[in-house]
C-alpha cells in the first residue's frame, strides 16, 4: 500500500510540478560550467587535463544530494587517434529511483583541436561538447528536487572524438550487465542558435533518430517532440529521420547499436568552422538557447522517468468502420494513452487519455489514413505489432 501511494505522488509531481522544473533551469549556471570546461587548455582524451576536467565535473556531481557518483575507467583502443591502448576516465553519475529502469543523458566531456598536435593543441570545446556535458549537469541540479520511479543515468563520456569510445565501452557494460534503459539522450553541440552564414534559429533544436527493429529509437524521438510540445510554448523539436548528420556519428550510436532507444539532441545550425578548432569559444554560444534545449531535455527526462509499464500486445480491430478501435494488454492500476497521426506525419496529430483499460475507440479517425499507438502514461508509445 505504502509503495502504490508513493508511485501514485511520483506521477503526480511530474504533472503538477512541470512549470517550476523547468523554470528551475538557469543560464548563468550553464554559463559558468561551459566556461570553466573551456578554460581547461585542452580535454582531448589522450591529454592529462582530460583526467582533471573529469574530476572537476565528477565533484560538480557529488555537490548533488542522493547522486552516486562514479569516475569510469576503460582502455582505449589503439586506432588511427590513439597510438596505444590507453587506459582514460569518463564520468557516470546515477540518481536511483523506486525501480532498476533507467533513463540515461549526456554529453561528450572530451574536445579536440585538428589544427595541430590534437594532444596538445588548445581546445577548449565550448560548444563541441562542453555544452552538452554541461546541460547533462544542469538537468541533475534541477531533477534531483525530486523522487523518481525510475533511475536517472547522467554522463560525462570521453573518448568521442576518437571513435565514440567512452558511448562504446558504456553500451558494453549496459549490455553486460543487463541495464534496462528505456531511453538515451545524448546532447552534442546544443549550445549556439546561428552560425557565420546568417541563419538563426533559437527556438528549435533538431533531434535524430533511426528506425530499426531491435530498438523504438524513432518513437523515442517522436514522443519527445510531443512532450516538448505539451509543455514548452517557446520551443520545438525538429525532427530528423536518419541516425545522424551526414557521414558524422554521435555517442547515442553504440546504444542503438546494442539495442538501446537512443537520439540526439544539436543545435538546428551548426558553425562547422569553429568546430575542432581554437575558436570554439564560450563568446559564441547563446546562453538562453542552451538554456531551452536543457528545459526540453528535462521535461522529457521527467515525463519519462515516472512512465508506468508499457502495454504489450497492441493491437489495431480488424474491423470496417469510420472509428480506429486499439487494443492491448493491460497492468493493473496503469493508465494509458492512445495516440494518432497522419500517414504522411512524423509526429503526432492528437492523443486521448485511455485510463485505466485495455481498449480504446477514437471516435471517426479512419484507421486507413492513420498510424496508431498506446503508451503508459509517460511513456513511449507503442505502435501495433511491436514486439
Amino acid at each position: 500500500m505504502i509503495c502504490a501511494i508513493l508511485l501514485a505522488s511520483m506521477t503526480a509531481v511530474q504533472a503538477n510540478d512541470m512549470k517550476e522544473l523547468l523554470g528551475a533551469v538557469s543560464s548563468a549556471r550553464l554559463r559558468a560550467g561551459v566556461e570553466k570546461l573551456a578554460s581547461f587548455p585542452t580535454r582531448n582524451t589522450l591529454s592529462p587535463t582530460l583526467s582533471e576536467a573529469a574530476e572537476w565535473l565528477a565533484g560538480e556531481y557529488r555537490k548533488i544530494p542522493g547522486m552516486q557518483v562514479e569516475v569510469m575507467k576503460y582502455v582505449a583502443p589503439k586506432s588511427r587517434r590513439v597510438p596505444d591502448d590507453t587506459e582514460v576516465v569518463q564520468v557516470v553519475a546515477t540518481l536511483p529511483g523506486t525501480t532498476d529502469r533507467r533513463v540515461l543523458i549526456g554529453g561528450h566531456l572530451d574536445s579536440l583541436n585538428l589544427r595541430v598536435d590534437p594532444k596538445s593543441g588548445i581546445a577548449p570545446g565550448a560548444n563541441d561538447d562542453a555544452s552538452g556535458t554541461i546541460l547533462a549537469l544542469e538537468a541533475a541540479r534541477v531533477l534531483s528536487t525530486r523522487k523518481w520511479r525510475h533511475t536517472m543515468v547522467f554522463v560525462g563520456f570521453t573518448g568521442e572524438e576518437q571513435g565514440l569510445l567512452g558511448a562504446t565501452a558504456l553500451a558494453a557494460r549496459a549490455k553486460a550487465e543487463n541495464w534496462q534503459i528505456d531511453a538515451v539522450l545524448n546532447n552534442d553541440t546544443v549550445g549556439s542558435s546561428s552560425n557565420l552564414n546568417g541563419q538563426s534559429d533559437p527556438h528549435r533544436v533538431r533531434v535524430f533518430s533511426e528506425e530499426a527493429e531491435t530498438h523504438a529509437s524513432r518513437e523515442l524521438a517522436r514522443f519527445i517532440e510531443w512532450v516538448v510540445r505539451q509543455n514548452m510554448s517557446d520551443f520545438s523539436v525538429k525532427l530528423v529521420l536518419r541516425r545522424d548528420r551526414y557521414g558524422r556519428g554521435g555517442d547515442h550510436t553504440p546504444f542503438a547499436n546494442a539495442g538501446f532507444p537512443a537520439i540526439r539532441f544539436i543545435e538546428v545550425h551548426e558553425e562547422y568552422t569553429r568546430q575542432h578548432t581554437p575558436d570554439d569559444l564560450p563568446e559564441h554560444m547563446d546562453w538562453e538557447y542552451l538554456a531551452r534545449v536543457t528545459r526540453a531535455n528535462v521535461a522529457a527526462l521527467a515525463t519519462l522517468a515516472n512512465a508506468g509499464p508499457q502495454p504489450k500486445r497492441v493491437r489495431l480491430a480488424n474491423d470496417q468502420s469510420h472509428h480506429a478501435t486499439l487494443l492491448w494488454d493491460a497492468e493493473p492500476g496503469v493508465s494509458y494513452r492512445v495516440f494518432w497521426r497522419d500517414t504522411a506525419s512524423a509526429t503526432w496529430n492528437g492523443s486521448k487519455e485511455a485510463g485505466e483499460a485495455s481498449r480504446f475507440t477514437l471516435e471517426n479517425i479512419n484507421k486507413d489514413d492513420h498510424f496508431f499507438a498506446v503508451g503508459s502514461e509517460g511513456g513511449v508509445p507503442v505502435p501495433p505489432g511491436s514486439p
